[in-house]
């Protein structure tokens, strides 16, 4: 099996077999030197191939500090995040799409385009929270502190829009044209837990997740929409940035919000190409989440 096996375990297991009865340890005494030895050997990150994979993985899905207490049969304890950048993204003319392709062909767009956004999200050093049909959520901010949040999340939003326009609506059929997306995000305060015992989820909650809901469904294809707190956080953290203010407009729930796109962040701005252009079906498509 090739497994790596401390050595503290072969020599239990070894006394556990001894001659002599006496000489065997019982079952209390093995379970406090199991314990001892995976708490020293830092045995919850196993150290064989699948172990890594399945850590990683975990990673992918989990705060390390949230796997760990899960792990130790801990209850995760809320936490409190001020501030963070939430952002929010969607599929223009998602539900046309979805209609008129069949369920395999809209599962290969979204692992595609998923796939890209992840890459992105490592890149920026960001926190993927969840998908939702074609809804992709993630936070700058959280597990840990960073200073540049708002800026992360800016530059992911470009880099974001630029790869959705490289997936194909229908691989097999380029003539559907390629993907456009709308986003959206917001700064503000969140609580940070994980819900359920069954499938246990990483959640935000709060009014900011709310209003960078809002955000997004407020915007245009191929847009960033974004909030005057997270302006004012962009601002400060990128002065450079190059934004477009939108005025006030109306958001449910919020009334009037000033509200900006976001155009450039240094050197980073939307890619332009031809087959961004190539939508499908992208007119009267505003997107109802949220709404």
């Amino acid at each position: 099996l090739n497994l790596k096996v401390p050595l503290e375990f072969l020599d239990l297991m070894a006394e556990c077999w001894h001659k002599n009865p006496m000489r065997r340890p019982n079952i209390k005494e093995i379970e406090e030197r199991i314990l001892e030895i995976i708490e020293e050997k830092h045995l919850v990150r196993t150290t064989n191939t699948m172990g890594k994979q399945q850590q990683a993985l975990l990673q992918d899905i989990l705060p390390a500090k949230v796997i760990k207490a899960l792990s130790e049969g801990r209850k995760v304890e809320p936490e409190s995040y001020d501030p963070v950048t939430i952002f929010f993204s969607d599929i223009v003319g998602f539900t046309n799409i979805s209609q008129t392709m069949p369920p395999e062909k809209v599962m290969t767009m979204l692992d595609d385009m998923y796939s890209r956004f992840d890459a992105l999200v490592r890149k920026h050093g960001l926190f993927k929270v969840e998908t939702i049909g074609d809804a992709y959520m993630a936070v700058g901010g959280i597990p840990e502190p960073q200073e540049d949040h708002t800026l992360r999340v800016a530059r992911f939003a470009l880099d974001a829009i630029t790869s959705a326009a490289e997936v194909p609506i229908d691989k097999e059929n380029k003539g559907k044209g390629f993907v456009q997306i709308r986003v959206g995000f917001h700064s503000g305060s969140v609580v940070a837990s994980v819900v359920g015992s069954v499938n246990p989820r990483y959640c935000l909650f709060g009014d900011t997740v709310n209003v960078a809901s809002r955000m997004e469904s407020h915007s245009e294809a191929k847009k960033i929409n974004m909030s005057p707190d997270a302006y004012k956080l962009l601002m400060e953290q990128c002065p450079d940035a190059e934004c477009v203010n939108r005025g006030k407009i109306s958001v449910k729930g919020k009334g009037s919000i000033n509200c900006w796109f976001l155009k450039k962040v240094g050197d980073s701005k939307i890619v332009e190409s031809v087959r961004s252009d190539e939508s499908y079906d992208s007119n009267n498509s505003n997107s109802k989440r949220g709404g």
